[in-house]
């Protein structure tokens, strides 16, 4: 009968567990998701809306949006006059676009690709929608 030393155990399961990761078996960590960095105060992973001044025209507020949305479908934008700027500072190719209804159902033809400031009055607009590519 043979006796394996403890030593010896130690050392086979080590080199199994080098080999695993030089071939990939095994995963060091999940893969990070796209970043981009903020645009004005609109941080990565978000469609941003910027307030207007008194005079109706699009400010950047001092980098402070007063509407955020990171998830896809519809969302109502209420009370939004006159014109505004829209960041798309989303990841992975998401698009946004403004839309008539309250739910973004029927929206503009236009779609705001990642990475793009729209200046768009709002006025006629009810809602924002975030789509996947």
């Amino acid at each position: 009968m043979t006796c394996t030393s403890t030593r010896t155990k130690l050392a086979a399961l080590a080199a199994t567990a080098v080999m695993a990761l030089g071939t990939g078996v095994l995963a060091a960590s999940p893969a990070q998701a796209a970043w981009n960095p903020p645009i004005h105060g609109c941080n990565s992973g978000e469609v941003c809306i910027y307030p207007t001044d008194a005079w109706g025209n699009a400010t950047w507020n001092n980098d402070r949006p007063i509407q955020r949305e990171t998830q896809r479908g519809g969302h109502p934008i209420y009370g939004m006059e006159q014109w505004h700027y829209v960041v798309n500072n989303q990841t992975e190719g998401w698009t946004a676009q403004v839309c008539w209804d309250t739910w973004g159902n029927s929206c503009e033809n236009y779609k705001v690709p990642p990475r793009v400031t729209y200046l768009v009055n709002l006025s006629p607009f009810n809602s924002i929608r975030l789509d996947t590519p």
